[in-house]
C-alpha cells in the first residue's frame, strides 16, 4: 500500500483537532474581520461585497485570488436573490472549497520504487529560514511510519548548519544522511544519495538544497544541475520537486513562489508555520495563482505536526 493512501482517508480526530488549533490564529482574525464587515447588515450586498473583499486582502488570500472568490460569491447572491448575513460563512465555505477543487487534482500518485527498483525521489528547495531542513526530517518521519525505507541527502552543503540539522533529524528520526564536506559540489552529494539509496533498496530519497544562491541565474543553473545528474542515477529523478514556504511570512511567500517557479519546475508546495500566524489565507492565495498543489502544511512544532493537505478540510477548518 503506497503513502498516499494517506490522501485517501478521513483525518482522524486528533488530526482534525490539531489543524483547528494550528489555524486558530488565522481563524480567530478572519471571523472577527468578517463579523466586523457585517456589522448592522442583514443581507449580503454591495458594501458587505466590499468589505469582504477587503478582509481577505488583508488576510493574505491574494488579490486576485479575493476577486476570483467575489465573483463567485456575487453570482450567488444573484442567483439566490436574497442571501443573509448569517449565511456567508457558509457560502464562502462553499466557494472557496469549489474554487480550490477547480485548481488541481488533489490525488497524488504513490510514493513507490519504480518497476526497476529505483527510488522515488523528491528534491526540496526553498530559501533559508522557512523550515525546510525540519520539513525534511518530518517527512522522513511520515514515510517511516509508512513502513518506507528512506534516505537523505545533505546537498545543502553551501551551510555547516544544514547539514548538522538534517543529521540530527536522521539520528532522531532513524534513516541515513548522506553527506559530504562543507563546499562540495551539492550534485555530487545527490549522485552519492541516490547511489546509495538504490544499492540499499530505499524507497523514497529526499534532497536537500541550497535556501539562496548569490543570484537568481546561479540558483537555476545549481537546480538543473543537480538534475541531471539525478536523473542519470534514476532515469526521471527528481518526480517531485517540493517547494517550502513559510506561511508566516503572507505575501512574501507568494515572490518566493514565483522566483522558484522561474527557477525551477515546481510540482508541489509545503506551507509551514501556520500555527504561529494570522496569515494562513496565503494557503488559498498561493495555490489559486501558481496552480501549483499544496501538498503539506505545518501546524506546529512536534513532528507530527506537518500534515498532508486535505482542502475540504482546510476550508471546513477556516470557515467551519
Amino acid at each position: 500500500m503506497g503513502i498516499f493512501s494517506f490522501f485517501k482517508k478521513d483525518k482522524t480526530p486528533q488530526q482534525a483537532e490539531a489543524l483547528d488549533k494550528g489555524l486558530s490564529k488565522t481563524k480567530q482574525s478572519v471571523f472577527g474581520k468578517i463579523s466586523r464587515a457585517v456589522a448592522g447588515k442583514s443581507k449580503v450586498d454591495d458594501e458587505v461585497l466590499d468589505n469582504l473583499e477587503e478582509v481577505l486582502i488583508t488576510s493574505d488570500v491574494g488579490t486576485d485570488t479575493t476577486l476570483r472568490i467575489i465573483e463567485r460569491i456575487e453570482a450567488r447572491v444573484a442567483k439566490d436573490k436574497y442571501v443573509g448575513t448569517d449565511e456567508l460563512n457558509r457560502i464562502l465555505k462553499e466557494e472557496v472549497g469549489a474554487m480550490l477543487a477547480e485548481n488541481h487534482d488533489s490525488d497524488f500518485q504513490d510514493i513507490e520504487p519504480d518497476k526497476d527498483g529505483n527510488p522515488y525521489v523528491i528534491m526540496v528547495v526553498g530559501v533559508n529560514g522557512v523550515g525546510k531542513t525540519t520539513t525534511i526530517g518530518k517527512l522522513a518521519h511520515m514515510f517511516t511510519e509508512a513502513g518506507k525505507k528512506v534516505y537523505l541527502g545533505a546537498a545543502d552543503t553551501f551551510r555547516a548548519a544544514a547539514v548538522e540539522q538534517l543529521d540530527i533529524w536522521g539520528e532522531r528520526v532513524g534513516v541515513p544522511v548522506i553527506k559530504q564536506k562543507m563546499g562540495a559540489d551539492p550534485a555530487s552529494v545527490a549522485f552519492d544519495t541516490l547511489a546509495s539509496a538504490k544499492a540499499n533498496h530505499a524507497d523514497v530519497a529526499i534532497i536537500d538544497t541550497a535556501g539562496r544562491l548569490h543570484n537568481k541565474i546561479n540558483l537555476m543553473n545549481e537546480l538543473a544541475k543537480i538534475r541531471k545528474v539525478m536523473d542519470k542515477v534514476v532515469p526521471g529523478a527528481p518526480h517531485e520537486v517540493l517547494l517550502v514556504l513559510d506561511g508566516s511570512t503572507g505575501q512574501n511567500a507568494f515572490e518566493q513562489a514565483a522566483q522558484f517557479s522561474k527557477a525551477t519546475q515546481i510540482t508541489a508546495l509545503a506551507i509551514t508555520k501556520l500555527d504561529g500566524t494570522a496569515k494562513g489565507g496565503v494557503v488559498l492565495g498561493v495555490s489559486d495563482r501558481f496552480k501549483i498543489p499544496v501538498k503539506y502544511i505545518g501546524i506546529g512544532e512536534g513532528i507530527d505536526d506537518l500534515q498532508i493537505f486535505d482542502k475540504a478540510s482546510f476550508v471546513e477548518s477556516l470557515f467551519g
